[in-house]
């Protein structure tokens, strides 16, 4: 049983780092509900459109819930959702500032309800301010918050990295400790409250250290010419002989020994100085040759048992099929899928997701049931179509 067990949340159906924080919090016990949106007439938004196109099962960032599919354009919709807000414990939902309102399910109308409840809001820009309607992805967001331009080596344009950092990093996993941060409280207070979970916001804080170092002299907003951002030889990327990338990450003295002992270059004049930066461009051009003359799996046996921090740069598909990705199981297969497995992990309790990602309304009937709504009221909704399918 996860350490959130006991925990109900409902989540508005969404994409990205919505479901990603429901994914969290469902990995570590809490239960939760995806409410999908409904119409008996079909008329779905293109989102949910697309969700019915493909198989809803290979969504995995859907896995650990149930699905209820309401219809939130009629009032016996709202009122579903109301019906489940009483019993809930926190609700999520990543739509632009103002939509949940105009459904009638914005903080006030759920919490004169549940004034206990807590109600998650992730947005890119946040609930206020000069940009909160304006439509954005994780690269503007990362863009305005600063982070993306640290994200380039000397001469290049800024590489975005993916949407790890944005949709997932600062947003989602930002809700998740939101939320749970404000249940924490809530239980001491009595109160629920809204958590405004912004990307920007988020993606600013991942930032913190820079700002640090920047203070202490040890970083200059030049990106590319820093110790960690592949200004350094010791921190880079580097191709093998077979068009492969091993990582470097040797930062401190007596590893970046252990990585010159590795590369044969423990007696090389030019490397002896790890922290000469103006001798940084020839010492990376140095180990760019000496790496260069093997495969990437020919360094990894290299630097088996070392403390070299040298790793090679493996592929996702590579990554599940890694020895010591599957000797610690940091992957598993459901359904045929295979995908990460629940993180961080705890003594006692345990994080798992049993449960597949849903079909869209998968679950709705019995949903219902479990959270103490009456069968008439289930019929008179499945019959006004209000929740689907029947």
């Amino acid at each position: 049983m996860g350490p959130l067990a006991g925990l109900k949340v409902i989540e508005m159906a969404g994409m990205g780092p919505g479901p990603f924080a429901a994914m969290l919090l469902a990995d570590l016990g809490a239960e939760v509900v995806r409410v999908d949106r409904w119409s008996a007439a079909g008329d779905l938004p293109e989102t949910e459109t697309r969700v019915r196109s493909t198989s809803p099962r290979s969504y995995v960032l859907h896995r650990g819930r149930r699905s209820v599919g309401v219809d939130l354009k009629t009032e016996a919709g709202k009122q579903v959702v109301l019906r489940l807000c009483a019993q809930a414990d926190a609700l999520i939902e990543g739509f632009r500032p103002g939509v949940m309102e105009r459904l009638g399910l914005g903080p006030a109308a759920c919490r004169e309800l549940n004034p206990r409840l807590v109600y998650g809001r992730m947005t890119g820009w946040g609930q206020d301010g000069p940009l909160a309607q304006r439509a954005g992805h994780d690269i503007n967001y990362i863009a305005m918050s600063g982070l993306l331009n640290s994200c380039k080596r000397v001469g290049e344009r800024p590489l975005p990295p993916v949407n790890f950092v944005g949709d997932f990093g600062g947003g989602g996993l930002m809700l998740a400790l939101g939320v749970v941060s404000a249940c924490w409280e809530a239980a001491r207070s009595g109160q629920g409250q809204v958590v405004d979970a912004a990307i920007v916001d988020g993606s600013a804080v991942l930032t913190s250290m820079l700002y640090g170092l920047m203070a202490q002299g040890r970083w200059v907003d030049e990106p590319g010419t820093n110790f960690v951002d592949t200004g350094s030889p010791y921190y880079e990327v580097y191709e093998t002989s077979d068009g492969r990338f091993l990582s470097v990450g040797a930062i401190e003295p007596r590893f970046y020994r252990e990585l010159l002992l590795g590369l044969g270059l423990d007696q090389d004049p030019i490397m002896q100085n790890q922290d000469d930066r103006a001798a940084w461009p020839a010492m990376k051009r140095r180990v760019a040759e000496v790496v260069a003359t093997r495969t990437r799996d020919e360094w990894e046996r290299v630097f088996e048992g070392t403390d070299a921090c040298v790793a090679p740069v493996l592929s996702i598909t590579e990554a599940a099929m890694h020895p010591a990705n599957i000797a610690r199981e940091v992957f598993f297969e459901a359904d045929g899928i295979v995908q990460p497995s629940p993180a961080p992990r705890f003594s006692r309790s345990t994080a798992s997701s049993e449960r597949l990602p849903p079909e869209p309304g998968e679950h709705s009937a019995q949903v219902l049931r479990d959270w103490g709504v009456t069968e008439e009221e289930i019929d008179g909704w499945l019959k006004a179509a209000a929740v689907g399918p029947a």
